[in-house]
């Protein structure tokens, strides 16, 4: 194990660099202190969004716009690179070079313009389908965020007076397609932690195609992927909150309390539902090689954080470590009458996710009916839904809104805490539609109607945290 750390800086925060800088990456920091970490980088907050598309709400970005062969595709690159360079001026104060990062932002802005007017002119004469190209469309067109704050987090520090080097994982004008892993370790081979502090693209360019696999969370796997081949110490999420008992948004910011301290078991529960404390995928590399996670608050430099650790990590107390959930849920319901004790019904209905790589979040089952709990906004999910009520006309299928409200916790296997959660909810006047509880018992989840999400977090908090 090596001495150095890994750290990982998110978009939000990279907009606030000032802040980043006074209390993650400098701080009170001096000579020799200022090394022995890498720094994986997010592009600035919102500009993958104008990139690819918004990650919420799904407005089209560049890519979208060219995918659907839309001709304002051009136009939203420029604003992209409008908005870059916006950035660029608001952190001239801190010492960026103005003139070297726009001419950053105008060689990669125009290269992407060139590259995909060159493609259509290609495919325009029919023997080559954009389609085929359309996926490392989507991860060039990525890449360019990262790429930019990471130059120009370099070009401030190399202008305060640390020796700070752009690891750039983006394969920009790189004809070589390395594998991903392969990429990484050439990258750092000849880094020198103890003089030098690297500042790297959450982005890598490599055969497989981190886009392909891990999407949006590809900036999670290059952390973890760096820290397990460097050997690092420890791997470091800098956020702009704590990892805390819940939303402070939705039960108040003076009810929640810092976790400190749990596993990979429970880190793994919150990726599930889909809150960003570690890509699920990433936390498992780090905990095959026993490297620790630590979630801190980038606003509160001096305070220790969260630790995710090793499985055999256990509460000293008995508690619910997070009361969280997710909305904009759909419960498939299947009903059918011919299910009772036939064998590889639920088989057979997996095979309809599977065919449109469609994750559920939980599951419910009986003698007649099993409902299957699937993200609204999963790909394919109409589809899938519409196919199966095509091939299973006996069968009675529902879709309802729900939301999942979880209660999460490293040390739960205790007598009472179902029946607490349960009457915290009752008392809150709010019905339970469905329940679920592996007998590990480090996750209870509840199925609400959607309406009745915050409520039901409130209440879950309120009964078995704040109480």
């Amino acid at each position: 194990m090596g001495s150095h750390t890994v750290e990982k800086i998110g978009g939000t925060s990279m907009l606030r660099f000032d802040v980043m800088l006074d209390n993650v990456i400098i701080g009170n920091r001096s000579g020799d202190d200022l090394y022995h970490r890498i720094f994986v980088v997010s592009a600035y907050g919102g500009i993958t969004d104008l990139l690819l598309e918004n990650k919420k709400s799904g407005a089209p970005g560049v890519y979208k716009r060219f995918s659907a062969d839309d001709p304002n595709w051009d136009q939203a690159l420029s604003e992209v690179g409008d908005k870059m360079r916006s950035i660029n001026e608001s952190l001239t104060g801190l010492g960026l070079d103005l003139e070297a990062a726009n001419q950053f932002v105008d060689d990669r802005i125009d290269g992407v313009r060139k590259c995909l007017l060159n493609l259509r002119q290609v495919c325009s004469y029919g023997h080559f389908q954009m389609d085929e190209y359309l996926p490392m469309i989507r991860e060039m067109i990525s890449s360019v965020g990262e790429a930019h704050s990471a130059f120009n987090s370099v070009n401030i520090l190399v202008n305060r007076g640390i020796d700070a080097v752009l690891i750039d994982l983006s394969g920009w004008m790189d004809e070589s397609n390395p594998k991903f892993e392969d990429k990484i370790r050439s990258a750092f081979s000849s880094v020198d932690f103890a003089r030098q502090l690297p500042i790297t693209t959450g982005y890598t360019k490599c055969s497989e195609g981190i886009m392909r696999t891990f999407d949006r969370g590809y900036s999670e796997i290059t952390f973890s992927t760096i820290a397990t081949i460097t050997g690092a110490s420890e791997g470091i999420i800098h956020k702009e909150f704590h990892l805390s008992t819940g939303d402070p948004n939705i039960v108040g910011e003076e009810n929640v309390k810092i976790i400190g301290h749990t596993n990979y078991d429970v880190a793994d529960q919150l990726a599930d539902l889909g809150m960003e404390a570690i890509h699920p995928k990433a936390s498992k590399a780090m905990e095959r090689s026993g490297i620790p996670i630590r979630v801190k608050n980038a606003f509160e430099p001096d305070h220790p954080g969260t630790l995710i650790s090793s499985n055999d990590f256990k509460s000293d107390e008995p508690r619910v470590e997070m009361i969280t959930g997710r909305k904009c849920v759909s419960g498939v319901e299947v009903w059918d009458a011919d299910m009772v004790s036939e064998s590889g019904y639920d088989y057979m209905l997996l095979s309809y996710l599977k065919k449109y790589d469609i994750s559920y979040i939980a599951k419910n089952t009986n003698a007649n009916t099993i409902t299957h709990y699937i993200p609204k906004n999963a790909r394919g999910y109409a589809q899938c839904v519409a196919e199966l009520r095509e091939n299973l006309p006996a069968a009675e299928i529902r879709e309802l809104d729900v939301a999942i409200v979880s209660a999460i916790g490293s040390n739960m296997k205790v007598p009472g805490f179902l029946a607490k959660a349960a009457n915290a909810l009752a008392d809150a006047g709010i019905n339970i539609l469905a329940l679920d509880q592996c007998m590990r018992q480090v996750n209870m989840q509840f199925i609400v109607d959607e309406k009745d999400f915050e409520a039901a977090i409130c209440a879950l908090h309120r009964g078995l945290v704040e109480n």
